[in-house]
């Protein structure tokens, strides 16, 4: 089974220093059909304006990958972390027991474009910690590149679930493929460009879920970027 959601279905708010989208039920937005998908329980597409951003707040028991599409996002928390994530760029905190931050734009006169995901951890109260890595457009080139896993996949960054996000830039024509197992689930999200998944047709800021096992073939029909979820 896979089921394509269109953007224009996505929930979407402008609060003018933030505008978003939000795949599935968060904030003021609840719908009781939509709350997640499989271990994934966040995914919100995000433009923050210059100089705005979210004051510090807590989290907790909840892996949070951030990845910046253009600009940069500056992250602070109380455990002294401070770092600044710039394009192509995966930034992961798992809450674990607890922890508290600020994501901010720190530029002047450029919005901050990022994707953020949270996943669902195995483990309640684990220890709280924060890392980012730097991924080249050369590395996701043609291919799909492993950026998180559950910390058995090499030079990725670790997260508490069974599960892998992979990022790619496909030129037109180019082809990849995910074997999915029997009960695995996948999330693809097209950053941009056009391309269709077993033969369905997904464009820029479409989504797609699919269950069942299925082998996804993921073919470019137009210059195109996404990120991709193998979920248990």
């Amino acid at each position: 089974m896979i089921n394509v959601i269109r953007s224009r279905d996505r929930h979407s708010a402008d609060h003018g220093w933030l505008q978003t989208n939000w795949h599935f039920s968060f904030s003021d937005y609840y719908d009781p059909e939509n709350m997640y998908w499989s271990a994934l329980r966040v995914f919100n597409d995000d433009v923050i304006q210059p100089g705005q951003g979210f004051p510090m707040h807590p989290h907790r028991d909840m892996e949070i990958i951030t990845y910046v599409i253009d600009g940069q996002l500056e992250h602070r928390d109380q455990l002294g972390n401070r770092g600044v994530v710039h394009p192509g760029e995966v930034q992961v905190m798992s809450a674990g027991r607890g922890i508290v931050h600020s994501e901010f734009n720190p530029s002047p006169d450029q919005p901050v474009h990022l994707l953020q995901l949270w996943v669902m951890p195995r483990r309640r109260d684990n220890a709280p910690r924060w890392e980012q890595r730097q991924f080249s457009a050369g590395q996701r080139s043609g291919r799909l590149l492993p950026v998180v896993s559950s910390g058995q996949t090499p030079d990725t960054l670790a997260i508490d679930q069974d599960a892998t996000i992979y990022v790619s830039k496909l030129s037109a024509g180019q082809r990849v493929s995910l074997d999915g197992g029997e009960k695995r689930h996948a999330y693809l999200f097209v950053i941009d460009g056009a391309l269709t998944v077993n033969g369905k047709p997904v464009e820029k800021a479409d989504q797609a879920r699919a269950a069942g096992g299925l082998t996804l073939t993921i073919e470019a029909t137009h210059d195109s970027e996404i990120i991709l979820l193998d979920l248990p």
